[in-house]
């Protein structure tokens, strides 16, 4: 996917060059439906994936763009809870559960756009709450680590999306590797 395009719309619409960050979606090799039954499982990392572009704000707002629905939608940091619209919710739940650490974040300005398709078992949700999570921890420099991110991932699918995944998708997302399979034991998340 060219970038080009993420970055030009983000300028036009925020008036501002934007920071990016990418999380690719995943396949599953071996051990469907067991994730979430603290099986194992053999993910693997795709070329496709989500792109997030972002920029800080000078206040408490936080605007968020999607371009596959060309929908803008705002919120205030002290009032963050899941929506009915259900995209929202996926990046609303990421900062939820970073507010939740009591690690403080300001407004920003975020746009993602994609080329995982939507409801193909390729894991897009996951990529979006695991891309936006790289993005805060990077962007206010919040120091969380890889495997934190992945649980504060599953937690905004689980409380915001109303999702109650296992931890596959979104570790598959964050440690991922091209041309690499995970080994993963999804109770003690070890992992080769």
């Amino acid at each position: 996917m060219n970038t080009n395009n993420i970055e030009q719309k983000f300028n036009l619409m925020f008036g501002k060059a934007p920071s990016l960050y990418r999380s690719p979606g995943r396949i599953n090799i071996i051990g469907e439906h067991t994730d979430y039954n603290e099986g194992f499982v053999l993910p693997a990392a795709i070329d496709k994936a989500v792109y997030v572009a972002i920029s800080k704000r000078d206040d408490q707002q936080v605007h968020l763009h999607a371009t596959k629905y060309d929908e803008t939608f705002q919120y205030d940091l002290s009032d963050i809870r899941p929506t009915e619209k259900q995209w929202p919710n996926y990046i609303l739940g990421v900062v939820a559960e970073i507010q939740k650490k009591n690690l403080e974040i300001g407004g920003f300005n975020l746009m993602f756009e994609g080329d995982i398709p939507g409801g193909a078992g390729l894991s897009s949700s996951a990529a979006i709450e695991c891309s936006v999570a790289f993005a805060l921890n990077d962007q206010f420099s919040l120091g969380i680590d890889k495997m934190t991110l992945v649980h504060i991932a599953q937690k905004a699918e689980h409380n915001f999306a109303g999702v109650m995944c296992g931890v596959m998708d979104q570790f598959a997302s964050v440690f991922g590797k091209k041309d690499h399979a995970i080994m993963l034991d999804c109770k003690t998340l070890e992992y080769k």
